[in-house]
């Protein structure tokens, strides 16, 4: 039960009151949770490494492009996450969060796109980039999200919370009248079934 329990809780409360349900872009790969592969003439399952984010968009995948930086930080005083690394186009979800690459940096026009890890929320570490995203859920409409870029402090206000499909594209959909900011994890906690889409927007009230 105490595994199971926020998996069932979500599933229950939580995400019905966030599912989109129209999704504008789908992946036409339709990535799933495990590939097949033969071995020895017979067909065996692999289980794919959703800490390598190159694989959660396979037909959209990052772009290695030249940036000033290479890195920033992210902070989430609801949830304690302070000063988190985000490595711009990187590919390892254990060592930091990701900003997916080829999407605008924080404070830019367009919206840039972060990756991080979660597992069950009873193990949540904020210094852990296994466990960082583990209460992102829990975030509300309202909630502040603080970048620092370059030496330059961007705050974020959520606007958005919706729960949508691993085949879907969305969270990488850009426009450009202002600077956007969407964080990706996986839900329910502790599983891989779902991709929990939180939006933000810049707010000049720092």
């Amino acid at each position: 039960m105490w595994t199971l329990w926020p998996i069932v809780s979500f599933a229950t409360f939580s995400e019905r009151l966030f599912t989109q349900t129209v999704s504008p872009m789908v992946d036409s790969s339709k990535t799933t949770l495990s590939s097949l592969t033969f071995v020895g003439g017979r067909q065996e399952k692999k289980t794919l490494d959703y800490s390598n984010a190159n694989i959660w968009f396979p037909s959209k995948p990052q772009k290695k492009v030249a940036t000033p930086i290479n890195s920033y930080t992210l902070s989430i005083p609801k949830l304690n996450i302070k000063d988190a690394l985000v490595l711009i186009g990187s590919d390892d979800l254990g060592v930091s969060l990701i900003h997916y690459g080829g999407t605008p940096l924080p404070g830019q026009y367009g919206n840039a796109v972060i990756f991080g890890h979660s597992t069950l929320p009873q193990f949540f570490n904020p210094t852990n980039y296994k466990t960082i995203f583990s209460t992102l859920p829990t975030l509300s409409k309202g909630d502040t999200i603080v970048v620092a870029v370059d030496g330059i402090a961007y705050k974020f206000t959520v606007y958005d919370i919706v729960v949508v499909e691993p085949t879907d594209l969305s969270p990488l959909e850009q426009k450009f009248d202002d600077s956007y900011m969407t964080l990706v994890t996986c839900v329910p906690p502790g599983t891989y079934w779902k991709r929990l889409n939180v939006k933000a927007k810049l707010d000049i009230n720092l």
